[in-house]
């Protein structure tokens, strides 16, 4: 849905040669023309305005000095700097563009009538007076040489296999009587045929055919050839063909033109020679005549060159280039460019660029030269809110089809409605004014302006009009100059009755701006108001319907800015941004549009090859088309997406940022699109984003981000109703129509239900209702966009509106939303079934007797319909209702032998016994114990059992009183189950206080409680034999634990024995304790016999400990880790030296570890990241090794190291005790060794911590490339729990 629109058109008409122009050719590295006439070749720079060069043909005798000399082709051959003409006399002149020099490089006697070249410039074919065809290379070495006229088909002759005959055939719509139909004859070619051959080759250079007079028939036929000049199909007998002859660049098809009985036609062959397609030009049947067909570069214009047969009521004979597109199988005429009967204004010959698809050059018989240069553009309106139809425009010839997709999506090329107009269209403007956007103004190739709007006065008869077609309210003549077709462009309807359009300047590389308003004199014709020169070309023009701005772009990328007011006056200014800079673009964009980023105005700018601007800034490179609509930007990219951002959320850079990102999971901006997609429109204060295919046909998607931001300004506006609908339509979760703001929610819970009015959304609400909060997972929020207040309370979300609806709704009509109100409870965290079973209960028992009420059959229905079968049948079991029961079982599929039975069973027993039968078939254990509690002494055998199988010890102590025989039994069994799970104290405890001392002082005694044990012993009360006799059973087990001075205590107190207990805290090495027994009992004898040797045996141990075993130790593997250390960062050095001194990840390599070990680590976390606890700590020691050449050997000497630390740390006030007594006994050379050594310990390990844990250990030996997120948080609590124990080394202060 795409027109051509006119960028630019340089005319030059400096040029005045010789003769007339015959021939030309457009040279593709410097852009000038090379013009040839009947008497010189001349190349002009139409930039400059300057001959380069000139050469006469006359003087060496190629052409006759008379005039009458025909150039029949001129081909620019870039690689040899030169230009290759042929002349009908039959000389083939190469023309050398340097030095300006002439050489024959071949003639044919019988004369040339064509020249044509391969695209690739490889081959030329030239055909010559006696009907054949010469093939040559680019040196001039002849290929071959065939007659054009050929007997044979061809190499790709159709094979006829003999089925059947012509009257046996389907015939089709022809019916019948084709079978009789005689075969005509071909009627000869037209009498204006110039009848001379026309070649055109295939864009690959593989074919090229040739159009002739056949000399039987006197029409034209084509013929088809390979490019090693063998015949590959002849085309069938078509009557009416005319000369015109172009290969489409893209290879599948021929154009020509055809003179039918009725009409004329543009036809399509294939390579087979067999018709394939046409259209019909908007002529009548001798009105015109075709001179040339061109094919643009890309293969998406076809230009079509005609002139009239007879001239007009002015008498002059009018010509005309129509250029012609395609899509959805339908051809578009998009521009005419209609040239008067002038003679010398008239084409003499044109041809599109070789290196711009969409240029356009024209030369006239004035020698005049005319570029045009076009581009591709959607005419969309640009309203901003409702009242904008989103109306398309599609120029077709003297049609445009409008497309309104506010009310409908149709398919090109059908429409919504069409303008009829008197003459083929040229531009489509809509208003730019607010809420009448809807208006069209045409430009027609006769140089009139229409004007089309809405007949508001056409009464719709009863029916609803939801789009009304426009129509024509005023037509204006235009008095601004126009010389030359399409001399005015870039049209824009500014306001009501005044128009503004763009004219090329007097002085070239100028362009003029003209401001038209309706004529005083004449209200029908716009006259100039104002104008303004501009140094530079405007090649696009655009206005912003929010803040009325018009930007306009030059050819060199400048940005302007137009003013203008209500008195006429027009000036432009430079664009520039808030610091007062000039904005520019860095190249010519084709596509343009002003929006506004954080508060600042932009021009948007997309260029032809992909990249979009902001003013200077480059945004995006692979954009394929975009569209600003309100506060969005949406794009469409080659990678198949289509993008969608919120303008006033983003600054520039950030708008940059999102663009060149992916987009997340969530990301509400990223979506993907069919292959080749663009945007047609977007319409207004809606989510639809239409996009229209490559084939042509639509498509309408509704952007997650339009979708999301219409929902917020509806949820905002409390347009529950508008929100839940499109919603339910698009998909999208229902959690955001609370999680968007749940307070405001909760406040309007009334209105919700008001505006959606239906059992059935309430009820779909409810069901959809999740804990998500769909504003963080889902559908994120804008980050600028501000934070919605949350509800604050411990209850759950779904809790909380299920709660609130239902509220609201018993309070509304609890009849009407008797469905939603059981969904609500259905609906809960823990669904309340008993209170929903229970209102379908009173429903039965009490029906309301309000119209349309729902009975109790429909809200079971209803309920078995949200809940599983069995599960409601088991929850209205616990309800202890039979009639309930009864209601439920019958709406299921339950056999009534299975459940009858048990009702009947069920409903002979006590009431608390039948209740304690149910609710231990609903295992609900809790419940079946309290009511079996209340059922009689006689079911205790049952609590006990009940209580045992399901351990509700707690419970049931809870329900009997503690003086009764119940709570003591249980008690005995809770004590009973505490011994099994090594709970003893807690046993004795319960054993204790339900009054049984024996059993309790065994369960002391089995678990060393000797403090709790003594007090039980002496409440029994115990002989002192016995209770003595305890106290050393109790001692045993406390020295056996290494509680000594507690084994201490019961032997100097209850035992009575204070040798044993001197001797226990001997053992224990609690030296001071044990000297106060000695004193305290007179034992000095003790001393002599055990203390001293004891300490003198301790210390001699502990010095050893230090001088032997921990330092050795701790200087062996601090030793080992130099070592090891070396040799990786060794390793490490070789391994860069390998991959070169730029190696990107040297920096990332700690200096104590490889990447072999950062592997090995990581892949072992992995593997183990699953097992157990107790798995995972064995695996990590089997990784720790301290075995040489270890991988892991570095980190298992650092872990032996830190615990050789902690150790010797544990041991300090051991140590203090032992000095003590070492001193007090007069031992001062041990206590002096003992000293020494254990401070030597110190300083060697506080020495050793830098170097073990040298500075930024953590940080360089943690990451890498081969880290994990497990690997890292492993070595950072492994070298947390070494540090601290070797920086408190410094803090140990030694007794001494």
């Amino acid at each position: 849905m795409r027109n051509l629109k006119l960028l630019k058109s340089l005319c030059s008409s400096e040029l005045q040669g010789p003769g007339s122009p015959q021939c030309f050719s457009v040279r593709s590295d410097t852009g000038s023309l090379l013009i040839a006439s009947q008497f010189s070749v001349t190349e002009y720079d139409p930039h400059t305005g300057k001959v380069v060069r000139e050469t006469s043909l006359t003087a060496d005798g190629y052409l006759p000095e008379d005039g009458s000399g025909v150039v029949v082709g001129l081909q620019d051959l870039a690689e040899l700097q030169s230009a290759c003409l042929a002349t009908a006399g039959g000389d083939v002149v190469l023309f050398n563009l340097n030095t300006s020099q002439l050489e024959c490089v071949g003639s044919v006697d019988s004369g040339l009538t064509s020249m044509s070249w391969s695209p690739d410039e490889e081959l030329v074919i030239l055909t010559t007076g006696q009907e054949t065809i010469i093939m040559m290379t680019k040196d001039f070495e002849p290929v071959t040489e065939v007659g054009i006229h050929q007997d044979d088909f061809g190499e790709g002759k159709f094979i006829t296999v003999g089925w059947g005959k012509k009257e046996t055939q389907f015939h089709g719509s022809e019916g019948k009587q084709a079978a009789q139909k005689k075969i005509q004859d071909v009627q000869p070619a037209v009498a204006w045929d110039d009848r001379r051959p026309r070649v055109t080759w295939r864009g690959d250079g593989q074919l090229f055919a040739v159009s002739a007079i056949c000399p039987q028939t006197g029409a034209r036929k084509v013929r088809v050839w390979n490019r090693e000049g063998v015949l590959q199909a002849t085309s069938e007998p078509i009557n009416g063909l005319e000369q015109a002859l172009c290969w489409k660049p893209s290879g599948s098809l021929i154009a020509s033109s055809q003179r039918h009985p009725n009409k004329h036609s543009v036809v399509f062959m294939e390579k087979n020679g067999l018709l394939h397609g046409d259209f019909t030009l908007p002529f009548s049947k001798d009105q015109a005549k075709v001179k040339e067909l061109v094919w643009n570069s890309d293969s998406t214009v076809l230009a079509v060159w005609l002139e009239d047969f007879t001239a007009g009521e002015d008498g002059k004979v009018k010509s005309y280039i129509q250029l012609w597109t395609v899509g959805n199988y339908h051809w578009y005429l998009k521009q005419s460019l209609d040239f008067d009967g002038d003679p010398q204004k008239a084409p003499v010959c044109f041809c599109w660029d070789p290196e711009r698809p969409l240029r356009l050059h024209v030369v006239t018989h004035s020698w005049t030269s005319v570029a045009y240069d076009w581009g591709w553009t959607t005419e969309r309106s640009r309203g901003l809110d409702v009242t904008d139809d989103a109306s398309v425009a599609v120029i077709d010839g003297e049609k445009v089809l409008v497309t309104t997709f506010r009310q409908s999506v149709v398919p090109p090329p059908m429409c919504s409605f069409e303008l009829q107009l008197k003459s083929p269209v040229n531009q489509v403007t809509f208003l730019c004014q607010t809420e009448r956007t809807n208006q069209i103004a045409v430009f027609t190739s006769n140089g009139q302006i229409s004007v089309f709007g809405k007949d508001l006065d056409k009464t719709a008869d009863g029916f609803s009009i939801l789009s009304r077609p426009l129509v024509l309210q005023k037509s204006f003549r235009l008095t601004a100059p126009q010389d030359n077709p399409l001399a005015l462009r870039q049209l824009l309807w500014l306001q009501e009755e005044m128009f503004f359009v763009v004219t090329s300047g007097v002085v070239p590389n100028t362009s003029t701006l003209l401001m038209l308003r309706p004529a005083q004199d004449a209200s029908d014709t716009l006259a100039v108001r104002s104008q303004v020169e501009v140094e530079g070309v405007v090649i696009s023009t655009v206005h912003c319907s929010q803040s009325g701005t018009v930007a306009l772009q030059l050819e060199d990328g400048q940005i302007w800015k137009l003013l203008w007011d209500s008195l006429k006056h027009m000036s432009v200014e430079e664009w520039r941004d808030s610091s007062g800079c000039s904005i520019n673009f860095p190249i010519f964009c084709i596509q343009t549009a002003l929006c506004c980023i954080s508060g600042t105005e932009y021009l948007l700018g997309l260029t032809d090859r992909s990249h979009l601007y902001a003013g200077d800034t480059e945004l995006a490179s692979n954009v394929s088309s975009f569209a600003v609509c309100d506060d969005f930007l949406l794009i469409t990219t080659h990678s198949h997406t289509c993008r969608c951002l919120q303008l006033s959320t983003l600054t520039l850079k950030g708008l940059q940022v999102a663009l060149s990102s992916d987009g997340g999971q969530n990301d509400e901006t990223h979506r993907r699109v069919e292959r080749g997609s663009r945007i047609v429109t977007v319409v207004p204060q809606d989510t639809r984003v239409i996009l229209q295919m490559p084939r042509g046909n639509l498509e309408t998607i509704h952007h997650r981000a339009l979708v999301l931001a219409q929902l917020r300004k509806w949820l905002d506006g409390f347009r529950f109703r508008e929100a839940f609908e499109c919603m339910r339509k698009l998909r999208i979760n229902l959690n955001l129509i609370y999680d968007h703001n749940p307070k405001v929610f909760l406040e309007n819970v009334e209105t919700f239900i008001t505006q959606l009015n239906s059992i059935n959304h309430i009820n779909l609400f409810l069901t959809e209702l999740k804990e998500e909060d769909t504003t963080c997972t889902m559908y994120p929020s804008p980050e600028s966009s501000p934070l919605q207040s949350q509800v604050v309370s411990g209850q759950k979300k779904v809790d909380v509106v299920c709660d609130a609806l239902r509220k609201a709704m018993e309070a509304m009509d609890a009849n009407k939303f008797c469905l939603s109100i059981l969904t609500s409870h259905v609906k809960k965290t823990v669904p309340e079934l008993e209170i929903a079973l229970q209102k379908v209960h009173e429903l039965r028992e009490k029906p309301p007797e309000a119209p349309g009420a729902v009975s109790a059959e429909e809200a079971l229905k209803y309920l078995l319909f949200l809940v599983n079968v069995n599960d409601l049948y088991e929850h209205s079991l616990g309800t202890y209702d039979f009639d309930l029961v009864l209601m439920v079982a019958e709406k299921s599929q339950k056999d009534p032998k299975e459940y009858i039975p048990f009702l009947n069973m069920l409903k002979s027993l006590e009431p608390n016994y039948q209740r304690y039968t149910i609710d231990k078939h609903l295992k609900r254990y809790r419940k079946a114990l309290v009511h079996l509690s209340k059922s009689g002494k006689e079911h205790f055998i049952e609590v006990l059992q009940l209580v045992k199988e399901q351990k509700l010890y707690s419970e049931a102590l809870r329900l009997y009183t503690a003086d009764s025989p119940q709570y003591k039994l249980v008690s005995s069994a809770y004590a009973e189950h505490l011994v099994e799970q090594q709970q003893a104290e807690q046993a004795g405890l319960l054993l204790w206080r339900c009054g049984e001392p024996a059993r309790a002082l065994q369960a002391f005694t089995s678990c060393s409680s000797w403090r709790n044990a003594i007090c039980v012993a002496q409440q029994i009360p115990l002989p002192p034999d016995q209770l003595a006799l305890l106290a050393r059973d109790l001692a045993e087990k406390l020295t056996e634990q290494r509680r000594c001075s507690e084994a201490a205590l019961l032997l100097d107190q209850y035992a009575k024995d204070c040798e044993e207990a001197i001797l226990a805290l001997i053992t224990g090495a609690v030296w001071e304790e044990a000297l106060r027994l000695i004193y305290v009992h007179n034992r000095q004898d003790i001393t002599e016999t055990n203390l001293k040797p004891a300490l003198l045996e301790v210390g001699e141990n502990v010095l050893f400990l230090f001088s032997t075993a921990q330092v050795v130790t701790f200087t062996r593997h601090r030793s080992r880790l130099a070592v090891v250390r070396e040799q990786k960062e060794k390793a490490r050095l070789d391994m860069l030296d390998e991959e070169g001194p730029d190696c990107p990840d040297a920096e990332l390599y700690s200096e104590a570890s490889s990447v072999l070990t950062a592997s090995k680590y990581s892949q072992s976390n992995s593997r183990i990241s699953s097992r157990s606890s107790k798995n995972r700590r064995k695996a990590e020691r089997k990784k720790l090794s301290l075995k040489e050449g270890s991988p892991m050997e570095d980190r298992a000497l650092m872990h032996a190291l830190s615990e050789i630390i902690t150790t010797v740390d544990k041991m300090r006030e051991e140590i203090h005790s032992l000095l003590k007594a070492l001193v007090l006994f007069q031992f001062d050379k041990q206590a002096g060794k003992l000293q020494l050594a254990y401070e030597e310990a110190l300083q060697t390990m506080e020495r050793a911590v830098p170097e073990v844990w040298p500075e930024g250990l953590l940080s360089s030996n943690v990451t890498g490339p081969n880290s994990t997120a497990n690997s890292i948080m492993a070595s950072f609590q492994q070298q947390q729990q070494q540090k601290p124990a070797a920086s408190q080394l410094g803090r140990y202060s030694l007794w001494c």
